[in-house]
């Protein structure tokens, strides 16, 4: 199967599915008409769907005979950020936008799940769709996890997702090593003492305080971290005050660490925790800050006889030459923990790039949009259909087989025109 293989009924679904979460993006832990959207879509297709998993989280379950259970991930939620692509479909919800992609990996794993409905004399076992919230927060897949997933939808054989990165789209990449860093985020609160602007004797200045702890915070990559291990800290929240004549009572920050092993970012949090409580004791703060781990996800990284197979199968769909190395990233998922008890999960990146827009960057044009900015816009008609045949070949790799052509239960029944 290549990706001009994809039937048309389901490119079209898939494509209307992707238009409409992408105009109407929701912030995480408020994935409620995409959850809904996603859901019915599922139903259609001949899942039996549970709603409001772990929050607003969405469960298909697609059973095709005995056999395999193979669970595929794709994220719900959106990002804080002013859409400004210029799109006919571009976010309708002011200050929200699907800039990181999940809209693409929603509609490309319900895209695969309804080509695989359509082919069950293809395959036998058990296809799970998990559609997760709050995978921004990094906290989504434990709170599945937690509200019982594997213990009510079975424990999976292997865990599946994609991610669109900014490849050339129509090409996916795999990774031998972790394929993105373990991370942290932790939420600060800076108690100064607040008074007037006029007289700032009297008061402890929390904004002064809280700029020296960003300051500060950045020595911990350039003067505590060897130069060959990879960490990243970015403080990407700080807000104290209202008033320009008014001294505040607090700052807030927050504070993301990225590291790709435990051991780093154990290092690393750490000497965020001693940064920040020696700063406030050098500006007299007269209460010790408040610091609060609001997430934290471990280093993804495949099993690697599951990614394997799903690298040979990807091979075989696209032609090895649109399967390329994957160097990994220091952005942090929250895929990981479907690893959980030892699952094996497989993980790849989906090129979201035109042709011409990777042509005009490589020349030394406009640089290609990255995830998470205002600009970011996969390039659908290409990245779309490879994101459906890759996702559906590897789910199709790690499912079973039928028996010397024995039809398996609901095959006579396939939506015209799909795939055989």
């Amino acid at each position: 199967m290549t990706a001009p293989d994809v039937p048309r009924d389901v490119l079209r679904d898939a494509a209307a599915l992707y238009v409409d979460l992408h105009a109407h993006p929701e912030l995480s832990g408020a994935e409620v008409r995409t959850a809904g959207v996603l859901a019915a879509r599922l139903e259609r297709d001949g899942c039996t769907v549970t709603r409001g998993v772990g929050g607003h989280g969405v469960v298909g379950v697609l059973r095709n005979g005995p056999g395999p259970t193979v669970m595929v991930r794709a994220e719900l939620d959106a990002l804080p950020v002013r859409e400004r692509t210029g799109l006919k479909y571009a976010s309708t919800v002011p200050g929200v936008m699907h800039a990181c992609g999940h809209d693409l990996h929603t509609a490309a794993a319900a895209g695969a799940l309804a080509l695989l409905a359509g082919a069950r004399d293809s395959w036998r076992g058990t296809l799970v769709l998990v559609g997760q919230p709050a995978e921004e927060t990094l906290s989504g897949a434990r709170a599945m996890l937690d509200d019982g997933l594997y213990e009510r939808f079975g424990t999976p054989d292997a865990v599946l997702a994609q991610h669109c990165a900014p490849l050339p789209a129509g090409s996916v990449a795999h990774g031998p090593g972790p394929l993105m860093s373990a991370g942290a985020t932790l939420d600060v609160v800076v108690h100064g003492r607040g008074g007037h602007a006029g007289t700032p004797q009297l008061a402890v200045d929390p904004v002064v305080t809280a700029a020296a702890v960003v300051m500060r915070l950045q020595t911990v990559v350039s003067r505590e971290t060897a130069p060959g291990e990879r960490v990243v800290l970015t403080v990407g929240s700080l807000h104290a005050g209202d008033r320009a004549n008014v001294i505040p009572s607090e700052a807030r920050l927050s504070v993301s660490v990225r590291a790709f092993t435990d051991a780093s970012l154990t290092r690393a949090t750490g000497a965020v925790r001693r940064i920040v409580r020696a700063e406030c004791a050098a500006s007299g703060c007269d209460r010790e800050p408040e610091i609060t781990v609001t997430a934290a996800s471990p280093a993804l990284v495949a099993d690697p006889d599951t990614a394997l197979r799903v690298r040979r199968a990807h091979e075989d769909a696209f032609g090895a030459h649109r399967v390329t190395g994957w160097p990994g990233s220091t952005a942090t998922e929250d895929f990981p923990h479907y690893a959980a008890g030892g699952v094996p999960v497989a993980y790849w990146m989906l090129g979201a790039t035109g042709a011409r827009q990777w042509r005009t960057a490589r020349d030394g044009g406009e640089p290609v949009p990255a995830n998470h900015t205002d600009t970011f816009a996969p390039d659908v008609r290409t990245a779309l259909p490879a994101g459906i045949t890759a996702m559906a070949t590897a789910a199709r790799s790690l499912l079973g087989v039928p028996a010397d052509g024995a039809e398996a239960p609901g095959a006579s029944g396939r939506r015209e025109g799909a795939a055989r």
